[in-house]
């Protein structure tokens, strides 16, 4: 099964994102909108995993959570990752407690390396995706200057889970299958 471990976002959240979204596809020309349920935030991207490595993987992550307080998150600007003919990833970027959020990412990239994962070579960029292969009715700038303004306020974060994602009716599909809950609540 395809999976990856993230962070999951209050429904409070995935709807002002779905609200930006909703605005955004006003101007869009074309592009893949992530479903709602979909918004996340991700660590550590796994790919296919067998059953033996899922237990392995739940086991590192809960001893890596015993001691793990929680932290904040805000979601703000709007970002892209470029693409030839157009923007590849359109993003939310994330604020808040960012120097806990690159520790766990890091932590949960040196817990997996026994179990086989190969630590990210890139830059952790924290982002949440919110549409693909994009193209706007006017350029990014304007796009970036309407929502100058927007906050969606501090969504705590006490937790992260395994997703598995996968594809059903031309659609990707991620559900949550194993939580791994932050037990130092200080």
């Amino acid at each position: 099964m395809r999976t990856f471990i993230g962070i999951d976002f209050s429904r409070e959240l995935k709807n002002k994102i779905y609200e930006l979204q909703q605005e955004l596809k006003k101007h869009a020309i074309k592009g893949r909108w992530k479903h709602i349920d979909n918004f996340h935030l991700t660590l550590k991207f796994l790919d296919e995993i067998t059953l033996a490595q899922k237990a392995q993987i739940d086991e590192a992550m809960k001893k890596l959570c015993i001691d793990r307080s929680p932290f904040n998150l805000e979601i703000n600007k709007l970002g892209i990752f470029n693409g030839k003919d157009s923007i590849r990833v359109l993003w939310l970027g994330v604020a808040g407690d960012i120097q806990q959020l690159q520790a766990l990412q890091k932590e949960i990239d040196n817990a997996l390396v026994p179990i086989g994962f190969e630590p990210e070579k890139r830059n952790y960029k924290p982002h949440v995706t919110i549409g693909q292969d994009i193209i706007f009715d006017c350029s990014f700038e304007q796009i970036r200057n309407m929502t100058e303004d927007i906050g969606f306020g501090t969504n705590r974060v006490n937790e992260i889970f395994l997703f598995k994602s996968e594809q059903v009716q031309y659609k990707r599909i991620y559900t949550k299958i194993s939580r791994y809950d932050f037990r130092n609540n200080e």
